[in-house]
């Protein structure tokens, strides 16, 4: 077991707090290479990228492989308003409390933010006020070069599609033939392992040249034949655009008219990061590369990146993925970044490898806190039923992060919109608001949690114009809807020191025996029941209705073999139901699956609830307006 110890930091309080930047430059870091020794990391296991953020090598996992994990927790939250209720603030202020000021061993895992959102209108993700990973610049702009990574992989592989489309279009089969398996100076066309894949795939025996293959294997080998009009892969980059939503290719002359639509979208909506979120090794990322499938011959067979021959390309693309990023918190306590999948079409949680690497630094008494994305409803039941199904991982307690705002949103207040002043109802006290939201999103989102069998601890994000009345309602109801706990926080304005009660509580809720944690479905079920169960169980519908689209794909990838899969719903966060605008816990709806899509490689299936945006765009006056660089000092404004 690693011995800590860690020197902890010590940020001066201000008030008014100060910006997020400010807050983070006043505090100057120690050097990665002291975080990680405080930690028990080698220096061998460690890859420096800078003096204040490194990777850490997998081998941890085998010199530790005899350490009992520690606790596990998730942070989630209620429906939250527009405006966010603070899940990644409470994730690095609770992480502070238990390091910082109980002296516990604790990691921090949590997402690396898209540059869309950076430089568009949510701003960087690094946490707040006093609760945040630093330095943020760091955080937030480019970290170590993974979702480059994985923007150049996805595009290799979307560039691979077309040109074998194109190609086969263009050449007869023996001509494509030739050129797939090219005669060596000896006259003998050996293959390639990935090409040796693809024979065993289509039931040809092996050869060791591809001479001896029959015409019609040669046919069957060379030619992919996939149906354009299936095609799911898009490219993608790190930048809001709207423009390329939808877009047409192949408009150049050297491309002989062979034209289609697609579309780009944003990086972090790529399979390759939900792939980066959910591998184990890097054998298993391999693995899962090869499993994409990017859409279906015109037999309707699946068509794999395997077929398409570059699994081992994107591997070593994404080579230096797999590897966790450790940063630390304003206090100087250690946190991951790793990974960062939307939460609609993908699980929305940082990875598994970064989690086990911790959960062995931290040993049996130690704890790993990380933040699931959106409401419980969605990122707390994806951690469980995909992250945790994968992982193997056992979750020891749930943080619901609940707001009086949200609160009296859900309790029938006036709609909450971004960049919109606040109306009254939110600034003054109001009870039956408050009382009205606990009765109906609060109690469903704890009732949610305690399907999985393990504690639940309320955190309740305290803003300057709660009330004491207010606060202590939300903390008396959660307490009789089920909740092991619930306790006021501040650690946006006082850091660690404002989340004591929520550590220590939450230590309590994870003492004593082992919580029974159970999944909400058994993959055995159809794709159809397993896609009702989440319905019904966790937002409360009361049941679904399949388009015809939707019908046709689940019997499509049933058919292909891919029904065990677990399910990733896709579905606004902003409310229980399909419709945004429906707040509260609503009753009395069917819930409309408009289409399916898979995953293959990551390992899920997505029903597409309403219409999700993939690419986001600028709106009139992005954050960019507002970052800028001193060229002398090279000290960044304008990041929040």
């Amino acid at each position: 077991m690693s011995t800590w110890n860690v020197e902890y930091l010590k940020p001066t309080l201000l008030t008014p707090v100060p910006s997020d930047i400010a807050i983070s430059r006043a505090q100057p870091p120690k050097d990665i290479e002291k975080v990680a020794g405080e930690i028990g990391i080698k220096q061998e296991e460690l890859d420096l990228y800078g003096r204040k953020k490194a990777k850490v090598s997998l081998d941890i996992l085998d010199r530790l492989s005899e350490v009992k994990n520690g606790k596990y927790v998730v942070v989630a939250g209620i429906t939250p308003t527009p405006l966010g209720e603070g899940k990644s603030t409470t994730t690095i202020g609770l992480v502070q409390a238990l390091g910082a000021h109980l002296h516990k061993k604790v990691f921090a895992c949590v997402r690396q933010p898209s540059q869309g959102p950076t430089f568009g209108i949510k701003g960087g993700a690094a946490g707040g006020g006093y609760s945040q990973v630093i330095p943020m610049e760091e955080f937030n702009l480019h970290l170590t070069g993974d979702i480059h990574a994985i923007t150049a992989a996805n595009n290799l592989l979307a560039a691979a599609i077309d040109a074998r489309m194109f190609h086969e279009s263009t050449q007869a089969t023996d001509a494509l033939f030739n050129r797939l398996a090219p005669k060596n100076k000896k006259g003998v066309r050996p293959l390639s392992e990935i090409q040796l894949r693809r024979l065993d795939r289509l039931g040809i025996p092996r050869v060791d040249d591809a001479e001896n293959l029959s015409e019609e294997q040669r046919v069957s080998f060379a030619r992919l034949n996939i149906d354009p009009a299936t095609i799911t892969w898009n490219r993608v980059m790190d930048t809001n655009d709207r423009f390329l939503r939808k877009i047409e290719i192949g408009m150049g002359p050297n491309e002989k008219g062979h034209t289609r639509t697609t579309q780009f979208d944003i990086t972090v909506a790529s399979e390759l990061m939900a792939i980066l979120a959910l591998t184990t090794s890097l054998a298993d990322m391999q693995e899962r590369i090869a499993r994409i499938v990017i859409g279906s011959d015109k037999a309707g067979n699946p068509v794999t990146a395997d077929d398409i021959g570059v699994t081992g390309a994107l591997t070593v693309l994404m080579r230096d993925t797999v590897r966790p990023n450790l940063m630390q918190t304003l206090e100087g306590t250690p946190v991951f970044v790793h990974a960062g999948p939307f939460a609609n079409i993908a699980h929305g949680q940082s990875s598994i490898l970064a989690d086990k690497v911790a959960l062995k630094l931290a040993g049996p008494d130690g704890f790993v806190i990380t933040e699931a994305g959106f409401g419980a409803d969605i990122g707390m039941e994806k951690f469980f039923n995909i992250k945790c199904r994968y992982s193997g991982l056992q979750p020891s307690a749930v943080v619901l992060v609940a707001t009086v705002r949200a609160l009296k949103m859900h309790g029938g207040g006036p709609s909450v919109v971004a960049g919109a002043p606040l109306k009254h109802e939110y600034l003054d006290e109001n009870i039956p608001l408050v009382e009205g939201g606990c009765d109906s999103n609060l109690r469903k989102q704890i009732e949610n949690a305690n399907k999985f069998g393990i504690p639940v601890v309320v955190c309740v994000n305290k803003f300057a114009t709660d009330t004491d009345k207010e606060l202590e309602l939300v903390c008396s109801k959660a307490k009789e809807y089920g909740a092991f706990d619930a306790v006021v926080s501040e650690h946006w304005s006082q850091g660690g020191a404002g989340a004591v009660a929520l550590a220590n509580s939450l230590v309590n809720a994870t003492t004593g025996h082992p919580k029974q944690f159970k999944f909400l479905y058994n993959l055995d079920l159809s794709l159809e029941d397993k896609i009702a169960t989440i319905a019904k169980e966790i937002y409360g519908a009361d049941g679904i209705e399949l388009s015809d689209e939707a019908k046709q794909k689940l019997e499509r990838y049933t058919r292909q073999g891919f029904s065990k899969l677990p399910i990733c719903m896709a579905k606004t966060h902003l409310s229980l139901s399909s419709d945004p605008t429906k707040k509260g816990a609503p009753t009395g709806f069917t819930l409309p699956i408009r289409d399916v899509r898979a995953s293959v490689g990551a390992g899920f299936i997505y029903p597409l609830v309403g219409e999700m945006t993939t690419m986001p765009g600028l709106n009139t006056r992005p954050c960019f307006y507002d970052i800028t660089i001193d060229p002398v000092t090279e000290i960044i404004d304008g990041l929040f």
